[in-house]
């Protein structure tokens, strides 16, 4: 695994070098090109001016802030320069807060943190246990490709795992949602409803997150280049028939008993 970032964790007086990886796995990933229809060759897109319908090489376009209809104020590569941050290869810790009252809709991306070098092991080990034992988080900045981001580190095994935050602008308030209102609920569906999440709970590693588009979209393509005939699946569009809320959480609870007496 090849890091991505070598700096340090610094709170108070306390520097730690260590070194960030991406979590996340890209190789797995399915991907197309885009071909011409008749001929299967590449598409290429070009650069063209909505103005004069010409072609502009890269050299010739400009930054431009839209801050009315079609009214820009451009930004030069100088001006641009000027006010980026310097990395100073350093996470500041700020603060330490619980990992419960961070709301997952902040959580952006995910990084694992690890020590950079034989002399940073027992520095990044002893914070590794304090976050455990006090079941804190670290909330610092640093700096990424010129952008300042908020990143909130805990601990995982003997490691760390580094959230990339979201600010706050950027995260719609849930009370935006359309037709959102408190309703009553009646009791007896209530206690049926919750009988039936008991009956369908378990551990989050007992679920099978096997991707199963993936697994089709393969087995389409290995169809595909070994020719055989393409089978296609119609979907299902009748209705559902309208059915007593009641009548369903009671026959919805019986197949769960069902399929925990399968597995």
């Amino acid at each position: 695994m090849r890091s991505i970032w070598k700096g340090h964790i610094r709170f108070s007086l306390v520097t730690i070098p260590i070194q960030i990886f991406n979590a996340m796995n890209t190789s797995s990933e399915i991907s197309f090109n885009q071909l011409h229809k008749e001929d299967h060759g590449r598409i290429s897109y070009k650069r063209v001016c909505k103005s004069c319908n010409k072609t502009v090489a890269y050299k010739d376009i400009v930054k431009g802030y839209e801050y009315t209809d079609d009214q820009y104020v451009v930004l030069e590569p100088h001006e641009l320069d000027a006010i980026k941050l310097k990395s100073t290869r350093a996470i500041d810790i700020e603060a330490f807060v619980e990992l419960s009252e961070v709301h997952p809709s902040r959580f952006e991306a995910v990084y694992y943190v690890g020590p950079n070098g034989d002399v940073a092991k027992k520095t990044f080990g002893l914070f590794v246990n304090v976050l455990k034992k006090s079941g804190k988080a670290g909330v610092g900045r640093i700096i990424l490709r010129d952008k300042e981001d908020v990143v909130l580190l805990t601990a995982q095994d003997d490691g760390m795992i580094m959230y990339k935050l979201r600010y706050p602008r950027e995260v719609r308030d849930i009370n935006d949602v359309p037709d959102l209102e408190p309703v009553e609920v009646d009791e007896k569906q209530m206690a049926l409803a919750e009988t039936l999440v008991d009956s369908l709970a378990t551990t989050f590693d007992e679920i099978d997150f096997e991707d199963r588009y993936r697994a089709a979209l393969l087995d389409l393509v290995n169809e595909k280049i070994e020719g055989k005939e393409i089978v296609s699946v119609v979907e299902e569009t009748s209705e559902a028939p309208v059915v007593d809320i009641m009548d369903a959480l009671k026959a919805s609870i019986e197949e769960a008993k069902k399929m925990k007496k399968g597995a």
